[in-house]
């Protein structure tokens, strides 16, 4: 169903206390129910600007291809929205495409359709040769896209430049061509060789065919444009309603194109519709299907991705420019209107994008309560007001009460001649919410035995009560009051509760019976032992009375009664076990008091410096060995090369034992690991230069 906005209208109706408790969450699940069952319309607003702003943000830029810049500079031109600054880079994206002897079809097209919003400097000879192109297409076309793209770029070629030729010679024989593919139910197939027909083709045929009339050098068999009315009028026949009367084509066909939904469709068909409708200046279609189809789109929010937006908005624009029929949207401002504040009721009527309408009044007719489907006419013409463009009226019609309405509304033109250019759906009926103030008389509270009243109590509802009660099992609790609306009728809730709440968190909850005015409800605790389980001490009492239209809802402590039942029997059923709070559960937790190992004894500072000594003495004994052996650099290399290898060599040994002091302060393994494999790479590249050097020094000698 398409989204409405009164479910946020009837939510400010719910003022007071009710708006302000978490107790009335089941009240607003009721209102919720109520105000989504019909649909508000309201035209084209600036959420759509500041949606279209985000969806088509050109990333790094630009668009991402031809046809993406085409829908973003639709969707802002239609929008009223300043286009980006990539007018250069797209240009240039468009004269490349239209030179390139590589391009189709399909990107001729969709280049033609961005230099009709960018106006590109375009030579001649680029058109000229992008129409040889575009008519060869139409030659060899073999599908309805083919025919699509063809004609389309020509068409727009013809309203970009006068100094082509784009006229179609064979004009009557390509509308029998692309005529072939209907079917009899008013769809289109994409081609011959597929027996699947489409709703969404049938749109992309009418635009097809639009084309080729306006394209055409003679003029077109007349019987050939009137099978296509046919068609159109068949076309309908398959279109689907809503119960709030928007009207939509659906589309279950995958093919070439893709899935299209309904949004696709029913925007494909329009758009088809409504170019056959400038071509051939006729259009027999009702104007409530118009209207409907204006409401369809107008109904649908916000889309979440570009490609709807553009559906959306490309469809709008379609039936708010068309020759034929241009809807008018009937919105209300507020659908609640409160009898304490002496709410006016106002009314807007504008096009579909929110453009001013000619001269016109607005009427309302009935005003429906609810459940009724009869009511007497009214005729009650609104006054206009020039600068705000709006309708109001001062005052409700008489006998309106607290409640849940539909006013009928007929807009009337003040121009006959506008009757045939503007639809206006007949009657428009809309939901109204009237609130108020209910008034709570004679509210008490008694404990009954038997028929006897053994204490009583007045309430102050809505306001502050502390009751103390008392009672046993062989007792009763008894509870009424009496609510009327601000015109003195009775007034029956959506809600009114009233819940007994053991101090254990045991909660029994009871509905309060009504009979006209008058609610009560009579509490039996001899029939109540076994429903509360038992459980003797104190329950808080609480009551509820709320509903969409009582301004003055309220969720009312009223103190507590001392209940005294009998033991609890062996074979008893206990109480459930009560659900722990979310702020116990995830709350803080109680602190966590480490007890760490105590650490051990160190040795006295004399023995650490011991082992230490003991450490060093294996480095002492090496050093001595190596004097013993009569180390010397005799055979260290004097040549320039192997010299800087042996330094290299030496000075990586050096660095391997840098990093394992490293290794030992700070490092980690892996980091460790690491440096060691790349100075290990090192060591292996100069080692075997070095030791290369050595062997060959002492094979020379040898030799010698």
């Amino acid at each position: 169903m398409p989204i409405n906005s009164l479910y946020l209208n009837c939510i400010r109706g719910l003022n007071g206390a009710m708006a302000r408790n978490l107790g009335f969450i089941f009240v607003l699940l009721a209102v919720t129910s109520i105000c989504n069952a019909v649909a508000i319309f309201h035209p084209i607003s600036e959420s759509h600007r500041s949606a279209a702003l985000e969806l088509f943000s050109p990333a790094a830029g630009s668009f991402s291809g031809l046809e993406e810049a085409y829908e973003a500079l639709r969707t802002f031109e239609v929008l009223g929205i300043e286009k980006p600054d990539v007018k250069e880079h797209i240009c240039n994206s468009v004269v490349d495409t239209l030179s390139s002897s590589s391009s189709n079809s399909k990107d001729l097209y969709h280049a033609l359709r961005v230099n009709g919003l960018l106006q590109c400097k375009t030579s001649k000879d680029a058109l000229t040769g992008t129409v040889s192109r575009l008519k060869g297409g139409v030659k060899e076309a073999t599908t309805l896209l083919d025919y699509y793209y063809s004609v389309g770029g020509l068409l727009l070629i013809k309203d970009q430049s006068s100094e082509v030729d784009v006229l179609l010679g064979n004009a009557d024989g390509i509308f029998r061509s692309i005529k072939a593919l209907s079917q009899s139910d008013g769809r289109w197939r994409y081609s011959s060789s597929n027996p699947e027909s489409s709703t969404y083709a049938a749109g992309v045929a009418l635009e097809t065919l639009s084309g080729v009339i306006s394209l055409a050098a003679s003029a077109i068999d007349e019987n050939l444009i009137g099978t296509l009315n046919n068609d159109i009028v068949k076309l309908f026949d398959s279109i689907e309603k809503y119960d709030d009367g928007a009207y939509y084509f659906d589309d279950k066909v995958i093919d070439a194109s893709g899935h299209q939904g309904p949004l696709s469709a029913t925007s494909a068909v329009v758009r088809g519709l409504t170019t056959f409708a400038s071509t051939s200046g006729t259009l027999n279609i009702p104007e409530d299907k118009i209207l409907g189809l204006a409401r369809f789109f107008l109904g649908i929010g916000i889309p979440g991705n570009s490609k709807d937006l553009y559906y959306q908005i490309d469809a709008l624009s379609c039936l708010e420019n068309n020759r034929v029929s241009v809807p008018l949207i009937l919105s209300l401002p507020a659908t609640v209107l409160s009898l304490t504040s002496k709410d006016k009721l106002k009314v807007k009527v504008n096009t579909v994008l929110g453009s001013t309408v000619p001269p016109l009044s607005v009427k309302l007719m009935q005003v429906f309560s609810s459940g009724s489907k009869d009511a007497p006419v009214l005729k009650q013409e609104l006054k206009f007001d020039p600068k705000e463009a709006i309708h109001t009226m001062d005052a409700l019609p008489e006998g309106v009460d607290v409640g849940e309405y539909v006013f009928a509304f007929e807009i009337v033109l003040s121009d006959p001649e506008h009757k045939r250019k503007f639809a206006t759906g007949g009657r428009t009926k809309v939901p109204i919410h009237v609130t108020g103030v209910v008034k709570v008389d004679n509210a008490k509270v008694a404990v009954l035995e038997g028929d006897s009243v053994e204490s009583e109590k007045k309430l102050n509802l809505p306001g502050k009560n502390d009751l103390t009660l008392s009672a046993n099992h062989l007792q009763k609790l008894h509870l009424s009051f009496m609510l009327t609306t601000p015109l003195g009728k009775p007034f029956k809730p959506h809600q009114a509760l009233l819940k007994l709440r053991h101090e254990t968190g045991v909660e029994h909850i009871f509905v309060v019976g009504s009979s006209g005015k008058q609610f009560e409800i009579a509490l039996d605790f001899l029939g109540l032992v076994e429903k509360f389980f038992y459980l003797s001490g104190q329950y808080d009492i609480e009551l509820t009375v709320g509903d969409a239209v009582m301004e003055n809802s309220f969720l009312q402590p009223l103190g507590y009664v001392e209940l005294d039942l009998p033991k609890v029997p062996e074979k008893a059923t206990r109480p459930p076990p009560q659900a722990v709070s979310p702020y116990l559960r995830y709350g803080p937790k109680a602190e966590i008091t480490h007890i760490f190992r105590v650490p051990e004894k160190r040795p006295p500072q004399e023995v650490s410096f011991a082992f230490l000594g003991l450490v060093f003495v294996p480095f002492l004994a090496f050093l001595v060995g190596l004097l013993r052996l009569g180390v010397n650099l005799k055979n260290f290399p004097t040549s320039t090369v192997p010299a800087t290898f042996a330094i290299l060599f030496h000075g990586g040994i050096a660095a391997v034992l840098v990093l394992y002091v490293f290794f030992w302060l700070k490092l980690d393994l892996f980091t460790t690991l690491k440096a060691l494999g790349l100075i290990g790479i090192f060591l292996m590249f100069v080692g075997h230069s070095t030791l290369s050097h050595i062997a060959s020094t002492s094979a020379k000698v040898k030799s010698a």
